[in-house]
């Protein structure tokens, strides 16, 4: 009972920090700073008390073989986003190999439970809406930081909501089961968005220490440098000029995409 009390108090002080922080600045290359670190400062705060508690209690309870099947499972759902998107960009070489994977993966792989592509070099890629609007040459426009979702911008709205309309638990609430009641299909839906979330934020444990080093200045400017850097690295595929957006290295696998300033 003392801790449900004191989550909401931490909770309620976020909040009402959220709130004071909601003004805009005078700072042309980040107008909504006001706001965005407000936001943060929220979603920091209900990281600490609810997210990361219960990824920590995710990873104690799943056993390593049940953890990866979970992540494999939506990776492979978030395949058929990967796919779409890669036909947007007119990477038509790298569509069929995604497609390919999706099939592969959801036949032999049960589900998507096994990445048995990965066995055969069909490696997974990272494409999605905001990518693909980019690669269209629509702008960025300013930082913006999402309650509960963190790092975004107005482009990176608009692909959530792209990407959301690619994914098919987007459309289990409207009868895609007709032996379920339109409540027990939505109920499927949220739970595997939220078990999709604790999964995320469960494998990403070890790279929030990595994001605090770095960040033990100032959080806020390393989140939002980050986020670009990482943003840009990928709707370039990597082919950044010179000295402009230097990856960080992602100590979980070693590549050198830049990591992702909010693990969830």
């Amino acid at each position: 009972m003392q801790k449900k009390k004191q989550l909401m108090q931490a909770l309620s002080l976020a909040f009402f920090t959220f709130l004071s922080g909601c003004a805009t600045t005078n700072n042309a290359s980040d107008p909504l700073e006001g706001w965005n670190r407000g936001v943060q400062s929220f979603n920091d705060k209900f990281d600490d008390y609810a997210m990361k508690p219960v990824a920590k209690g995710y990873n104690w309870m799943m056993p390593e073989f049940a953890d990866q099947g979970v992540s494999n499972f939506f990776s492979n759902i978030n395949d058929i986003a990967v796919t779409i998107n890669d036909l947007l960009q007119f990477k038509l070489k790298q569509t069929g190999m995604d497609g390919s994977r999706f099939l592969l993966n959801s036949t032999a792989g049960l589900g998507g439970l096994f990445d048995v592509a990965s066995m055969i070099d069909l490696p997974k890629h990272h494409e999605d809406f905001d990518q693909t609007l980019g690669v269209w040459g629509v702008p960025a426009g300013p930082y913006l930081v999402l309650p509960l979702l963190g790092p975004s911008s107005p482009r990176g709205v608009t692909g959530l909501i792209g990407d959301a309309a690619m994914n098919p638990a987007t459309y289990v609430g409207f009868g895609a089961f007709p032996g379920l009641s339109s409540a027990v299909e939505a109920g499927i839906s949220s739970g595997m968005y939220v078990l999709n979330a604790i999964d995320k934020r469960a494998d990403n444990l070890a790279t929030e220490k990595v994001v605090s080093e770095a960040a033990s200045v100032d959080r806020y400017e390393f989140i939002k440098n980050a986020y670009f850097q990482r943003q840009n690295y990928l709707i370039s595929d990597g082919n950044l000029p010179e000295g402009e957006g230097d990856p960080l290295e992602n100590p979980e696998d070693g590549s050198l995409a830049p990591l992702d300033p909010h693990p969830r």
